[in-house]
């Protein structure tokens, strides 16, 4: 080893501030979060994610992060590893599968300045059993490996000191009975053929951070009453009962940069809020509620997402602490069969994001990534992201909250039921709920999906059945402000959001089968399970749950085996969700590919693919037309007219007020994209009123025929009185060839 490089029991990380009273000053913008790799560690030692790991959350005045590299002990020897990467990734450095145990070590300087304060070490995930030790003491056991977790560590890491601290890790490859999403299992799990590789030990942010003596320590702001900010906390330390301060320390406008620092951060310290504030009481046991109101309140919405930022002081001189907590004022409701944001009309337009990268598995490769993946949400014309089955950093909800992004957020579950399984199930839920709770971005929380966790078999079985429907009972419990799915995609028992997830590679068959659930003459739907087991699965898993006035949309769909063929499907299949008004949004099947799963719109190192001139965009506007076609095949929609055509087109708009205008055609070349070059309408219909989220009536445009040609595309747009495009989309025209099936294997029979 060169003697440049420290070992990996060195510090190899300080503090970009420190200061000996943590809460002399409020918490630092996040853009002072960011230690520079100069200043983060040794010369030639880069620290991965650097950036402080709750900007919701804010104390980055006194932190030191602990990401970088570890002495990682196991059954193969001792190694350097890389926090916090999972030990199976590549970016680790182990790159170990099917690892059952690891231990870390490194040595840590608490910084002096600390002195008088309290020490927290905190892990913002690590899977699944983590035991930690400062100096070979016990400072805590957690069990979970989604959830995070923070060790008041104040007694054995004195400031000034060197320690030693030990995470021993536990990472059971037989996962069936413990929550763990996506990851492949040992035995294998029944959905083992859309599983990924495992991540195992520290895979999040792990950090010290100094405290007042006092520190708010849970913590709940919620803005839905849309005039004040509702504030729930817990007060931990020497004493629990001290009032905590409580004030609007500014407004982070949501067009914060990259960094997640806002525009007001950045421009000045001053406080520019309306001084509102309240002192709250705590109880006995340190519990605290009140409300701020607010004098002229500022919503939140995906189109102006507006934040507030709250200080709360515990304490007071060398032993305060003050923490700045970041939330929204905005209301998510269920009216009747449709869904409200701040009392207006919601119709989702939503992108599965699974969250896994090629070298760094279920962790970012830094925060860039994070905020990549939701603007390439956004550039696609998506308003939601469901967050598959993956309790996401909080950084990334944080980017997720000032970009005015809305998420569908679930947590992992375990793939067999047992009383044991459900209950690990349920016990992640208070740790969900208490970390993310005060974003407004998160509108919807999912609870099981597909009966993953519940054998496939809610209809079968009453007691897996009390299992989601218990589920679903506690998490309303713990929030009580947001639409609940306790079983996404099938058999509903009890729920704020009849959702339905359906695969479907025949266009005739999809828009038949989604016409039939929108008017409720189907409830049901084929599932392939297995390449020989199909199964019809149903909207509801009890004959007494409600079938009308209750939103109903789709949570999953997308089909196709090449590019062109997935694109060809999101374009046709997406227009008929549109179709019908009884739905309340859809979410597609997915944003980017993850290893052997290529339904990506972009595949797994975010490379655009070939979608044969389609803009998701299109597919994803406020206004779309939707076609009345049957599509024959991708690249061949209809065959090539040899005489004028009548084209019937209709008008899905979901803006706040009616447009109008007038839908225009033109032939152009086989596979042109819009915008390659100036067309010329040769067809154009008469005006086209619509009304929001009110499928217009059929309006006929005569297309002529496109000439001799082998094929051709025709290019269908809306515009407005003034010329503006509100919509676009269209239609390929070709020969469809029979497939080639010589030298096929036939059967006889005598």
């Amino acid at each position: 080893m060169s003697p440049a490089t420290p070992s990996a029991t060195d510090v190899v990380a300080v503090p970009e501030t420190t200061q000996p009273n943590p809460a002399a000053a409020p918490a630092g913008p996040s853009a002072s979060t960011t230690p520079s790799a100069s200043t983060a560690a040794p010369a030639g030692i880069v620290v991965p994610k650097p950036e402080y790991p709750r900007p919701d959350r804010d104390r980055s005045a006194a932190w030191l992060t602990l990401n970088g590299p570890w002495d990682f002990e196991s059954e193969y020897g001792t190694t350097r590893i890389t926090v916090p990467f999972a030990w199976e990734t590549e970016a680790s450095g182990v790159q170990r599968t099917w690892l059952e145990r690891g231990t870390y070590r490194r040595s840590v300087t608490v910084p002096a300045e600390w002195d008088g304060s309290r020490v927290l070490l905190c892990f913002g995930a690590v899977h699944h059993w983590a035991r930690v030790l400062v100096d070979d003491v016990e400072v805590g056991v957690h069990v979970g490996g989604y959830t995070s977790f923070e060790l008041d560590v104040t007694t054995v890491a004195a400031p000034g000191a060197s320690v030693m601290v030990t995470v021993e890790v536990e990472a059971p490859a037989d996962k069936r009975s413990i929550p763990h999403g996506k990851q492949r299992s040992v035995p294998r799990d029944d959905y083992d053929g859309v599983s990924f590789t495992p991540t195992s030990g520290i895979w999040q942010s792990v950090w010290l951070e100094a405290r007042g003596r006092s520190y708010v320590a849970e913590l709940a702001l919620r803005g839905d009453s849309l005039t004040g900010i509702d504030v729930v906390g817990t007060v931990l330390g020497d004493a629990p009962t001290a009032p905590v301060h409580v004030r609007v320390l500014d407004e982070a406008a949501g067009t914060a940069g990259s960094d997640g620092s806002s525009g007001a951060d950045r421009s000045s310290g001053a406080d520019r809020s309306s001084a509102a504030a309240v002192v709250l009481e705590p109880d006995a046991t340190g519990r605290f509620t009140g409300r701020l109101e607010l004098t002229d309140p500022h919503l939140w919405s995906p189109d102006d997402p507006h934040l507030y930022r709250v200080e709360l002081t515990t304490g007071t001189g060398v032993a305060a602490d003050r923490v700045a907590a970041t939330t929204g004022l905005r209301r998510i409701a269920v009216e009747g069969d449709h869904l409200t944001l701040n009392g207006e009309h919601l119709y989702v337009r939503g992108v599965l994001d699974q969250g896994y990268w090629p070298r760094t598995g279920l962790t970012a490769p830094d925060d860039d990534a994070l905020v990549r993946d939701l603007e390439l949400a956004r550039r696609y014309g998506y308003t939601l992201v469901r967050k598959h089955i993956k309790l996401e950093e909080p950084r990334w909800l944080h980017h997720a909250d000032r970009l005015g992004m809305l998420v569908w957020s679930e947590p992992p579950a375990p793939s067999r039921y047992s009383l044991e399984a459900a209950g690990a199930f349920e016990a992640q839920l208070p740790d969900l709920v208490e970390r993310d709770g005060s974003h407004p971005s998160i509108v919807v929380w999912g609870l099981y999906n597909e009966e993953w966790g519940l054998d496939w078999d809610i209809p079968g079985s009453p007691e897996r059945a009390e299992a989601a429907a218990h589920a679903y009972d506690v998490m309303r419990l713990l929030d009580a402000t947001r639409p609940i799915v306790e079983n996404s995609g099938w058999s509903h028992v009890r729920t704020d959001l009849v959702d339905w997830h359906y695969y479907e590679v025949d266009h005739a068959a999809w828009a038949a089968n989604v016409a039939a659930l929108a008017d409720g003459s189907r409830e049901d739907f084929p599932v392939m399970l297995g390449p020989d087991f199909t199964v019809d699965k149903s909207l509801y898993g009890a004959p007494d749950h409600p079938r009308t006035g209750i939103p109903l949309l789709n949570s999953e769909y997308g089909a196709g085996f090449t590019n062109l063929e997935r694109a060809w499907h999101l374009r046709w299949q997406t227009q008929e969700l549109r179709r019908h008004d009884r739905y309340a949004g859809y979410v597609y099947t997915e944003l980017t590919d993850v290893e052997h799963e290529a339904a990506g719109l972009v595949d797994a190192d975010r490379r655009e693919k070939d979608r044969g001139g389609l803009d998701p965009a299109d597919v994803n506007a406020t206004t779309v037309l939707v076609l009345d076609v049957v599509p024959a095949a991708a690249g061949a929609d209809v065959p090539v007219p040899t005489h004028p055509w009548d084209l019937v087109v209709r008008v899905s708009h979901h803006g706040r007020a009616a447009a109008r205008g007038r839908v225009r055609a033109a032939w152009v070349s086989a596979g042109a994209a819009f915008g390659a070059g100036p067309v010329a309408p040769t067809a154009e219909s008469a005006p086209v009123d619509v009304e929001p989220f009110v499928l217009s009536g059929p309006t006929a445009i005569r297309v002529p025929a496109p000439g001799p040609v082998a094929s051709a595309r025709l290019h269908v747009w809306l515009v407005d009185d003034s010329g503006a495009v509100l919509a676009r989309t269209f239609v390929d025209a070709g020969p469809v060839e029979p497939p080639n099936r010589r030298g096929a294997r036939t059967t006889t029979t005598d």
